[in-house]
């Protein structure tokens, strides 16, 4: 079964995000928590938007003042602070998760089943990686002393990482079916669940899988790690959290009568959990519990993962809308009308976020 690509990535530390000028991944932290330590803005205004001209499920990652993308229409791009085109590059095929920028490289796969090593300032391919599948999530890394790896997974039913210089493979990870999402890192131990309904422990140094916990269902996004525990939701809608020490499922929140899929990844901090559903809401709950905060409905499906802030939460809809909430309530602080449908998730910086709206135009907003 093929499970709609999801928009996940990475940034170049251990916890939130919260120094520098950038998010140079997706979710903000190799632990994939999706939080950041910068206030998000009170009254947000639309600074500039930028137009590739083609339709896009991939979200924007931030390096050095320069905003990256991946496009449908096989292209990489980056865009100034000011809204310009930097360099537009050829990626193969389309780009469905945003790049893991690392080292003053990008890394992005491809639905030719490539990952691409670019030169950030450039946009020159450097190395091609092939796997024997597209590449749907985006890539996460880990560094210990001397040693570093980018971890990938493909629907090959490979878990693979490779030499981040020279795109030599290091090792691979063997599954039962497709890896749709992106691995999540803890101390160089990945955790990651895939199509195949297992959620796998496995060591990022040698590539040996340590562990693994049944679920028995698609698991098509990723987990965040928060305070000792893997939360992530599955296909059928249930709400995970996972108990890293013991290994063990520590509550669950079963789906409804009317669940959707959850192909959103979580965000996890202040001790709450909020994650979109495809039933349009977006979800809060109680980390350590499981029980729900609050709920907020959209009028579309909620695909993208939202990011929390402090006592904030941003995310978009496939309504069309960008939300901020209040982390507390639920209670809505301000939206934006897109135009048209919203699945990827944003990217934070001190100066405000970034969004890409479906039909390829990035969306950039600061305080008024």
């Amino acid at each position: 079964m093929l499970i709609p690509a999801l928009l996940l990535d990475v940034v170049l530390s251990t916890g939130a995000q919260t120094g520098g000028d950038g998010w140079p991944c997706f979710r903000g932290a190799p632990d994939l928590s999706g939080r950041t330590d910068f206030p998000l803005p009170v009254s947000p205004v639309l600074k500039w938007s930028f137009s590739s001209g083609s339709g896009t499920k991939s979200s924007p990652v931030v390096s050095d003042g320069l905003i990256f993308f991946g496009s449908g229409n096989g292209s990489l791009y980056a865009v100034s602070g000011d809204g310009k085109l930097k360099w537009k590059s050829d990626a193969g095929n389309s780009v469905d998760a945003p790049p893991l920028v690392f080292n003053g490289r990008l890394y992005a796969g491809s639905a030719d089943g490539a990952l691409r090593c670019v030169n950030k300032l450039t946009g020159k391919i450097d190395w091609t990686y092939k796997t024997e599948n597209q590449i749907a999530g985006s890539a996460n890394y880990f560094v210990s002393g001397k040693k570093s790896g980018i971890i990938f997974g493909s629907y090959d039913y490979y878990l693979h990482c490779v030499d981040p210089a020279s795109g030599r493979v290091l090792w691979k990870v063997e599954t039962e079916n497709y890896v749709n999402g992106t691995p999540a890192l803890n101390n160089n131990n990945i955790i990651f669940g895939g199509c195949d309904g297992i959620v796998r422990f496995v060591d990022a140094l040698s590539g040996k899988e340590k562990d693994t916990v049944q679920i028995g269902v698609y698991i098509a996004a990723s987990p965040a790690l928060f305070n000792g525990r893997a939360f992530f939701g599955d296909y059928d809608g249930n709400l995970y959290c996972l108990d890293l020490a013991g290994r063990k499922i520590a509550w669950k929140v079963p789906a409804g009568d009317g669940s959707g899929s959850f192909l959103a990844s979580p965000a996890a901090g202040s001790n709450m959990v909020v994650i979109g559903n495809e039933d349009k809401f977006l979800y809060c709950y109680a980390a350590p519990s499981g029980k729900l905060v609050w709920k907020y409905r959209t009028k579309g499906r909620v695909v993208g993962s939202a990011v929390i802030g402090p006592g904030r939460v941003l995310f978009g809809s496939t309504d069309g809308y960008i939300y901020l909430l209040d982390l507390s309530s639920g209670k809505k602080l301000w939206s934006f009308n897109a135009g048209t449908p919203v699945s990827g998730s944003p990217a934070v910086t001190k100066d405000g976020f970034y969004f890409l709206t479906d039909d390829g135009r990035l969306l950039a907003f600061g305080q008024k």
